[in-house]
């Protein structure tokens, strides 16, 4: 690796607490937790909300719900670790929270995610996620 090349991602000591809130919502998009109804899936986007997979494909609001519903009937969660959060002021209320996802041990992608806050909570813009390595 060249130096200099990696960026240095460090929160901003301000931001902490949005940090953390974030870094708890997030895994909404690997494996919804239970409770979460179609309708509390849809309150947490904007209604034009929209991602990039790691495939490079788009995908509308409507197919990434459907999707997690899906997740969340499977009688067991796939394996996954998340490390290396960071987040960053775009906006007033708008923020991007960036990490890196492990899958199952071999699946290493870089994740993305527009977050706005809300009157009524936080709701995610924009997600991306880019493959690093994937050894399955």
């Amino acid at each position: 690796m060249l130096l200099g090349m990696e960026p240095k991602l460090e929160t901003a000591l301000e931001l902490t607490n949005i940090l953390a809130e974030l870094s708890r919502l997030e895994p909404i998009f690997h494996w919804p937790p239970a409770d979460k109804s179609r309708a509390a899936l849809e309150k947490m986007t904007v209604d034009d909300f929209w991602e990039t997979g790691a495939s490079g494909r788009r995908y509308a609001r409507e197919f990434v719900v459907e999707v997690l519903e899906q997740r969340q009937a499977k009688p067991e969660p796939d394996v996954w670790e998340t490390s290396e959060f960071y987040c960053r002021q775009l906006a007033e209320g708008v923020f991007l929270l960036t990490y890196t996802l492990l899958q199952d041990k071999t699946r290493l992608t870089r994740r993305a995610t527009i977050w706005l806050k809300a009157e009524d909570g936080w709701k995610i813009v924009y997600h991306q996620g880019t493959v690093v390595q994937d050894a399955s």
